[in-house]
């Protein structure tokens, strides 16, 4: 089985990682996770992070088939559209994209939104393929952080969105609308059932208080079992999900949670423009008593 050339783009506003995978013999790729550039406080966006993986495309004569998203992104904007248009890429989702877009469609009041998720070019689920020039990439539905995650297999790498951290850090949280901490845990079980040897790619790397003090972003199966703060062998489902739900309740939503969702859901693109000709994100605002 060949196996994939990998070059990886980290974002450190948003700590996320975007993957440039390609075949060596047919000279095609994918794009994994791309970040479009914003700016919450002015409300304005670019595509540098977007435009770097495309020049290392050109540089190295690589033709973009596919843009992949492992799931709906709640701390970043993607960058989907911009690559789509500059390299004709179809972008592709889990099929469960569905889910989220009713989920979400009703608190942003986003009529727009189709429910199901005709948005994006290609929908796919649990064990189908695609064809990245001679490699083969599997599908891995790996639901938990959010009802849409996939994990993206090629060859001897599995991209894996949000449901694994690095092992010093841990996993990702399970409390955002439709996620679940029990389902969860299956699926990062399931990831590692995978060969020991199989090298793991996060989309998402922070840094560990009082820990490590560089950035990484690849680990593999065997080190994931053996030193996962959360979920390393002998953890029981029971025990992680007591462990998932109690520090979820513990955390702030992220920065960018509110216009991330919007766009995302939307397969990358802008809320609808006003009669100005201008999008804006939405703020539900909810009033409560004070306690």
């Amino acid at each position: 089985m060949p196996k994939p050339i990998i070059r990886a783009f980290f974002d450190e506003p948003t700590n996320t990682v975007t993957y440039l995978v390609a075949d060596a013999s047919s000279k095609r790729a994918a794009v994994i996770d791309p970040v479009l550039d914003y700016d919450h406080k002015s409300g304005k966006a670019n595509t540098a992070s977007a435009d770097a993986v495309l020049q290392v495309a050109q540089d190295q004569g690589l033709a973009i088939d596919w843009v992949l998203e492992t799931h709906v992104h709640a701390d970043h904007l993607s960058g989907a559209p911009y690559i789509k248009l500059k390299t004709g890429a179809k972008v592709v989702i889990s099929e469960n994209i569905r889910k989220v877009q009713q989920i979400f469609r009703p608190i942003f009041n986003a009529t727009d939104v189709s429910g199901d998720g005709s948005e994006f070019d290609l929908l796919v689920k649990d064990g189908e393929h695609l064809k990245i020039g001679n490699l083969d990439c599997e599908i891995m539905a790996t639901p938990g952080h959010t009802p849409a995650c996939i994990s993206f297999r090629i060859g001897d790498a599995v991209f894996v969105g949000d449901t694994l951290f690095m092992p010093d850090y841990g996993t990702a949280r399970a409390d955002f609308p439709g996620g679940d901490a029990r389902q969860l845990y299956r699926s990062i079980r399931k990831l590692l059932s995978l060969p020991p040897e199989t090298r793991l790619f996060m989309c998402h790397d922070y840094l560990p208080a009082g820990g490590r003090s560089d950035y990484r972003w690849e680990t593999t199966v065997a080190a994931e079992r053996a030193g996962n703060l959360h979920v390393k062998d002998g953890v029981s489902e029971d025990q992680f999900v007591t462990m998932r739900e109690a520090r979820d309740r513990t955390l702030s939503a992220p920065t960018l949670l509110l216009p991330s969702i919007q766009v995302n859901m939307r397969a990358g693109k802008l809320p609808p423009p006003d009669a100005n000709g201008v999008s804006y994100i939405r703020v539900p605002v909810t009033l409560t008593a004070p306690s």
